[in-house]
């Protein structure tokens, strides 16, 4: 009974996505149709939608595969040269494998111009040991540099101190001790009172690397001890990227789509729609929790996620958007 439970769940673990493997796949008839809406006199958009997003991303990356043997071209490279701005940013994205695209992510973050925080932040506050092991092993492959030392060199503070730590993805898996967790909860309160360069350290410490399990509980008492929620002492006593980076960990712990749906809701209606955090997000999402995002979002925000990038993207760009977010009849 017990095995038949966690199969279960298991199974609804992997349903939560918006994109499946799609059936009676066939990737090389696939790369023919790619190839035609490629090389033709005007490149056909709508076939690149039908098909890149409603294949799963192994899936993909078998039709590269096939049209790197059939035309002898990679798919990736024809697609920026056929394609411009943010419809090219999120048809080439959907063709990286999850590890690849962070790494893609977090280099451009570290490297462009500005270094952009918030990117920084999604990706590392919210992803696994495993994954995090994987996006930088990815990032030396492709880079050929090592992650960890270009947040060294591009962040400093704590807010450096803090992401290093993530990045080492040495946080403990299933542990709880609940004796620790009142003893924890002290010393995350006395780094709420006192914030000196010790007590950051040690705040960063417990988030980074206790497990969720742990933290659930050391939540409870710093509650219990302080009569506050832990995210708002730390955005009372904290400021800048580094409260940004800590309440990001503690929400991600807590319930990762209702992150990532407040994420969301940020891009479209704080920042006049920042493309470059909605399309990471929904293509980063789009096989693990975009239906539990999408859920939030309509809780939290009364109007769904699908209306929403609907009323602000447009074109090829916004049907591209709203084919990896789909929606219930509802939220047309």
């Amino acid at each position: 009974m017990l095995n038949t439970s966690i199969k279960v769940c298991f199974l609804l673990q992997q349903t939560q996505g918006t994109i499946f493997p799609a059936p009676n796949f066939n990737p090389i008839m696939d790369a023919q149709l790619l190839g035609g809406a490629l090389q033709g006199i005007s490149c056909e958009k709508d076939v690149l939608i039908d098909i890149l997003t409603q294949r799963c991303n192994s899936q993909r990356l078998m039709i590269a595969e096939a049209y790197r043997d059939m035309y002898g071209r990679d798919l990736i490279t024809d697609l920026k040269e056929n394609l411009s701005h943010h419809f090219k940013e999120v048809m080439v994205g959907l063709m990286y494998p999850p590890a690849s695209y962070d790494a893609h992510e977090l280099w451009h973050a570290l490297k462009g111009v500005d270094t952009e925080e918030k990117c920084l932040i999604d990706i590392l506050a919210s992803r696994s040991n495993m994954e995090i092991f994987q996006m930088k092993e990815a990032y030396l492959m492709q880079y050929n540099t090592d992650l960890q030392q270009d947040i060294n060199s591009e962040t400093s503070g704590h807010f450096r101190d803090t992401l290093m730590n993530l990045a080492q993805g040495t946080r403990m898996e299933g542990y709880a001790d609940p004796s620790m967790a009142a003893q924890d909860a002290m010393i995350l309160w006395e780094a709420c009172q006192q914030k000196t360069g010790e007590h950051k350290n040690m705040l960063q410490m417990i988030l980074c690397n206790r497990s969720h399990q742990q933290l659930w509980m050391v939540f409870q008492e710093f509650q219990n001890i302080s009569g506050q929620d832990i995210v708002d002492a730390i955005n009372e006593c904290y400021d800048g990227y580094f409260q940004e980076l800590l309440v990001a960990i503690v929400l991600c712990i807590r319930d990762k789509p209702s992150y990532f749906a407040y994420r969301l809701y940020n891009a479209i209606h704080d920042f006049g729609f920042h493309n470059k955090t909605v399309i990471r997000i929904l293509i980063a999402r789009s096989e693990i929790d975009l239906i539990n995002i999408r859920q939030r979002y309509k809780e939290r925000y009364g109007k769904s996620l699908f209306h929403d990038i609907k009323h602000f993207a447009s074109g090829h760009y916004e049907s591209a958007l709203l084919a990896i977010c789909a929606g219930d009849a509802e939220d047309y």
